[in-house]
């Protein structure tokens, strides 16, 4: 059922939506502690929905009295039913991908909690405007990407045309795209890129990952098959140690036992390897729309 279907209009007149300030949705994001502060005790207020989205997705402002932030909200009600992911997780999926991404300790998602709000139970996420100068994808007439790019594959540009899919040749998209194969991202768009104004890269959108089987999808195959680097081996290993601990207890309302198992068995599988993950040909190894 459409969320237009299942979630009812509000029933007040919301205040004109305010314009994220760049500037402070990046300082507050880099400070953890301080933004979930914030979303977990702060009245939470919708100003307006986000129609593009397919599930039901709320531009709000979050404030305790002292400071008030720009956030995201999307309640559990307004999440379109899945044939592969349970009905009502998605919002627990998104917290447990924060929770991660933060013990990696590359800070990849911005502050996420599980929270009531005015349309129920939902994600609530600091909201991160992105920098409109930073290039992180590009097409490129050419058989063989440019320096400092990675290519992704082929696309069709029309009139028959095909161009080359690149992607930056970035440190903080290697993060990325190992932590995309640590919690079986099934959804890693270009759209789902912010690169902030403070150089911080954050990805967005993780309602569809944690599965059981593997399902990676994404366009961050630049470095298939290569070496992980020391520093993903670093935060792996680290990672490994944590889900031994108090990351599964924090885990495990948001997920289930065998998709918490399953994550151990990813980061096992990766440090075993030691090489960044290959499309394994079951699955579709691009998203589409892949912007």
């Amino acid at each position: 059922m459409p969320p237009s279907e299942r979630i009812p209009a509000l029933s007040t007149p919301q205040a004109e939506a305010p314009d994220a300030d760049p500037v402070a949705s990046a300082a507050l994001a880099a400070d953890p502690e301080r933004a979930l502060a914030l979303l977990r005790g702060g009245e939470l207020q919708i100003h307006g929905q986000l129609t593009e989205a397919s599930n039901g997705v709320f531009y709000c402002t979050v404030s305790d009295g002292a400071e008030q932030a720009v956030a995201v909200y999307k309640p559990v009600r307004g999440e379109r039913p899945l044939w592969d992911f349970p009905d009502g997780t998605l919002a627990g999926r998104e917290v447990a991908a924060y929770l991660v991404a933060a013990a990696t300790g590359w800070g990849l998602v911005p502050p996420t909690v599980l929270r009531d709000g005015p349309l129920g139970e939902g994600m609530c996420q600091i909201w991160v405007e992105s920098d409109p100068d930073a290039q992180l994808l590009a097409l490129q007439d050419a058989q063989e990407p440019a320096e400092g790019w990675r290519a992704i594959g082929r696309a069709d540009v029309g009139g028959g045309r095909t161009a080359l899919l690149v992607h930056a040749e970035d440190p903080r998209l290697r993060r990325l795209a190992v932590l995309d194969a640590v919690i079986n991202n099934a959804d890693r768009k270009g759209g789902h890129l912010l690169p902030a104004v403070d150089g911080r890269l954050y990805g967005i959108d993780h309602g569809v990952t944690f599965a059981v089987p593997g399902k990676l999808r994404t366009l961050l195959w630049g470095w298939a098959g290569e070496p992980l680097d020391q520093e993903a081996v670093a935060a792996l290993t680290g990672l490994a140690d944590r889900l031994k601990g108090p990351l599964a207890e924090e885990l495990a309302p948001l997920l289930t036992a065998a998709e918490i198992d399953a994550l151990r068995e990813r980061v096992a599988e990766l440090l075993a390897s030691g090489l960044h993950p290959v499309p394994s040909g079951d699955w579709p190894a691009v998203p589409w729309p892949p912007i």
